[in-house]
């Protein structure tokens, strides 16, 4: 096993495993700050919006293994040529250059999912996320929506906008799971919700 961020890699009883930086995920602050059900699972299909260059990527292609799969979605192309470099190595992951708002560019392009996970850092977030859940994830899948505050709006307490953020999100998905990531992520939140 190779590193990807420059995160440890240790070797027992025969396995590599690697650390997994709670500071550098939010996938791995939520699980640090108590959620005892991400919903990914072995063999899943995810649709990852806002992959960047791999980091909390790489662990999600870890646990699905090679014969699950993992669609990253990203806007930027610079962290998109990171992230390709990623999927040479790994081949259960199909790097997507797009914007996760404009859903109708991503039709052809994926297919549906046992796992929506999303961190895109912008206002619309919590639009992109139940366009998406509602096009592409099956009937009892996962979706996990990392929110973060401030770029919905800088002027407003995070507590205020995450109730906010829940209130919507009831409306279209039940809510399994919440927890707030300080200390490793600041003003972020993590929603784990099911499509029924």
């Amino acid at each position: 096993m190779k590193n990807v961020y420059g995160e440890k890699l240790v070797a027992e009883n025969g396995v590599e495993y690697r650390e997994w930086d709670a500071f550098k995920s939010k996938l791995a602050a939520c699980i640090l700050k108590g959620s005892l059900n991400i919903g990914i699972r072995k063999n899943d299909a995810v649709l990852y919006l806002g992959s960047a260059s791999g980091t909390t990527i790489s662990h999600v292609s870890d646990i699905v293994g090679n014969d699950g799969f993992v669609f990253a979605v990203d806007i930027a192309p610079r962290v998109m040529r990171d992230l390709i470099f990623l999927c040479y190595k790994r081949k259960n992951i199909a790097p997507i250059l797009a914007d996760a708002n404009k859903i109708d560019n991503l039709k052809e392009r994926i297919s549906a999912v046992d796992v929506l996970y999303q961190d895109v850092a912008q206002k619309s977030q919590i639009e992109i996320f139940l366009k998406n859940a509602n096009l592409f994830l099956k009937n009892g899948g996962y979706a996990l929506l990392a929110v973060k505050a401030r770029s919905i709006d800088v002027t407003r307490q995070p507590k205020q906008i995450f109730r906010e953020v829940k209130e919507k999100l009831e409306k279209a998905l039940t809510i399994i799971d919440y927890r707030e990531l300080e200390p490793y992520q600041k003003d972020h939140a993590m929603f784990i919700c099911k499509k029924q």
